[in-house]
This record gives structure tokens, sequence and C-alpha cells, in this order.
């Protein structure tokens, strides 16, 4: 009798947990999205969305053109009494505290938000953060850059010591200043001379600002030309201009057939049907999520053969097996100094706070632990060998 009762209660646990997730023909999803596919930054998060949705048979909807206001939060209403949304996911860095709002008032609905930092300290069941390790995408990225200057160095087009890149960044925060020191670091690890300019628009999307920014680094000399920022501007400039270019969440060759080397990417693929899937099987969304080279999150695209240095798809294939090991590490102290030394100690803002007050010792064992202690980039240290030509915040 004693088993038959433990029996029964065992299915009766089973039946409740089951109970507590959603078949997928009920399942809706919805997505907020800063912009539309014009942006290559939110046309990778709405492929990535259609992809994941389609392959878990869920229902999708979407918003474009959200701005980072309190249109976020009415969006995300309205998909949810409107549209029927068991889930939000949002995409921009502005949206999250909106996303939040909308979070307390709705606690039977999961919000999940990319490139945030407030899920791990707010205390909302239903409220997640994602990202990823792109800080690797970008340094394989950078080292076929290293590998393009060195090709032209020993071409005779500039010397080693004119080994000048330029970056078009959108604003000055830990995401880009992460995003770019990886770079720097891929390329200055086949490339030891290389120095890099940095130019800020203040805009995470603006094409003039983009193209203007990018002309302006070519003209004070910069041999090379990579971004964080989400419109053509900055790639097209290169093509007028036959410089070499490295982009960002995608592949800009069929405008820049002639510049266009490769582009490192965040695939959110994996992360939305995770996100789909915990909900479908009734299991909790982790509060803090990072996607890795691993889970096939951080990825390049094809590299364009015609710009790119001979042996660099072999070169990132090696590089990339060697991240994957943990035989080397982005940020290893070892490979940067600050002020003309090595540091040893870093105090990083993870639990964000209205002040930015650093709160966690983020390098251990000589590495700066990057998406370590929460997914969303904090590495903002000023590396030398980089000059920051303006800030914007």
């Amino acid at each position: 009798m004693k088993r038959f009762l433990c029996a029964l209660l065992a299915c009766m646990m089973l039946l409740s947990f089951a109970a507590c997730g959603e078949d997928s023909d009920d399942l809706k999803v919805g997505f907020i999205f800063l912009h539309d596919e014009n942006s290559t930054y939110d046309k990778n998060f709405i492929d990535a969305a259609k992809a994941a949705c389609e392959e878990l048979g869920v229902e999708y909807c979407q918003k474009t053109q959200i701005p980072e206001s309190n249109a976020c939060k009415e969006a995300a209403i309205e998909l949810i009494d409107v549209d029927g949304c068991d889930i939000i996911f949002a995409d921009s860095f502005g949206h999250e505290s909106f996303l939040m709002e909308a979070a307390k008032e709705y606690p039977d609905v999961q919000f999940c938000h990319a490139t945030g930092t407030q899920a791990h300290t707010s205390e909302l069941d239903n409220f997640h953060n994602a990202f990823a390790s792109i800080y690797e995408g970008r340094y394989l990225a950078g080292v076929a850059a290293g590998m393009k200057l060195n090709e032209m160095i020993e071409a005779g087009e500039f010397t080693a010591e004119e080994a000048k890149m330029g970056y078009v960044g959108a604003f000055t925060f830990a995401e880009v200043i992460s995003g770019y020191t990886s770079f720097y670091l891929g390329a200055k690890s086949v490339c030891p001379t290389v120095t890099m300019d940095v130019k800020f628009t203040g805009s995470w999307y603006d094409e003039t600002l983009e193209k203007e920014a990018a002309v302006a680094l070519i003209e004070g000399g910069c041999k090379l030309i990579s971004q964080h920022a989400d419109s053509w501007g900055a790639p097209t400039a290169c093509e007028d201009a036959g410089v070499p270019n490295v982009s960002y969440n995608g592949s800009t060759e069929s405008r820049c057939p002639d510049t266009f080397i490769v582009s490192s990417r965040i695939d959110w693929t994996p992360y939305f049907k995770h996100m789909i899937q915990s909900v479908m099987d009734g299991k909790a969304i982790e509060t803090d999520w990072t996607g890795t080279l691993d889970t096939g999150s951080v990825v390049l695209t094809d590299i364009n053969e015609n710009v790119a240095a001979e042996g660099t798809a072999e070169k990132i294939e090696e590089v990339k097996a060697m991240l994957k090991s943990g035989e080397i590490s982005v940020f290893d102290t070892a490979n940067f100094t600050v002020g003309g030394e090595t540091l040893t100690t870093y105090e990083a803002d993870v639990n964000t706070d209205a002040d930015f007050t650093p709160d966690t010792e983020a390098i251990v064992d000589g590495v700066f632990c990057e998406s370590k202690f929460r997914s969303a980039p904090y590495f903002d240290l000023r590396i030398d060998g980089i000059t920051l030509l303006d800030e914007k915040y």
C-alpha cells in the first residue's frame, strides 16, 4: 500500500509539472525590435526569431521600430493583451527598464531581453537577460584583420609602424569597449605593431554619421576599418575608398565585394529555441544566459576569399580551437597593458547601479573574466594601443 501511495504521488507530481508547460500549438512569442530589417543589428535578431519559431512550431508576433521609451512597455502589453503572447523578447539595451515594468504587471508572462544588465539583481522570476561571448567572435575577426594588415605590409603598401586600424563605435559603453578591444587584441596577436583609432557616433543606427566616421578614420591614416554600429555606412565608405573592412552582424559582401573580409555576429537562434523550449517544458529560464562558441551562439560569416589574406580560414579555425579548449583567453592580462602596467586586479561594475559603482573583482588567474558574472559585457578598460578620438554616452 505504501509503495502504491508513493507511486501515485510521483505520478501526480509529474502531471502537475507537465501542466506547467505549454503545447507548441498554443504558445505565442512576441518580439520587440528597435528598428527593422534595414538595421543589420535587428535583422540578425529577426532572422533568428523566425528560424527558431518555425523549427519549434510556435506562433510568432513582432513589433518593429519600437524606441527605447515607454513605447516598449506599451508594445509588450499589446503583444500580451491583443495577440495573446506567452513570452516577450526585446532586443535593445534601452528597452530593459520599460520591459521590466511590464514584467512586474504580468507575472505569468516570461520576459526576455538582450544585452541588459538588471535581471540578476531585479528579483523578478519572470525577467531574464541574455547575451553571448561575442568578444571571442570579434577576436577571431581581429585575427583576420591582422593577417590582412600583414599581407599589405609584405606587399609594400605601408610599413609595420603604419599599421593602424579604425573602428566606428556607437557609444562609449562597456559593450562597445569590450568589442573593439577584443577585435584589436585579435589583430595584435598576429600583427604586433598594430594600433587603432576609435570614433563614436552617439547612435546605434545612423548611416550618415557612421559613414562620416569611417571616412574621417580613413583620412586619418587607418588602413582597415571595423565597426560596432548597425548600418551600411562604414562598409560602403570602405568600398568607395578601397579600404578593407570587417563588418558586424552579417556579411556586407553583396554591396562591398572588393573590401569585405569577414563579419562576426551573435546567432540568437540557440537562445530563442532554449527560451521557447523551456516554457514548453515547464522549466525556468535562466536569469542570465550566456551563449558561446560551443552553443553555436558566436559565429563568423563566410570569409571573402577575394579580399582576405591567404590562409585566413585555416588560422581562424586554429585560434577558434584554442579559445574553445581554454588554451588562450581573449582578455589574458599578459597580452595588454593599461598606462604601461599589467593589471593584476580590477573591480568591474557588474551589479549596475545609478552611479556605476565597481563591485566585482573581474581578474581571476590573470584573465579578465568577461561575461562570467553576468551575460552582458562589463569590460571597460582603456588599454594601450587604442586611441579614442572622441566619446559619446
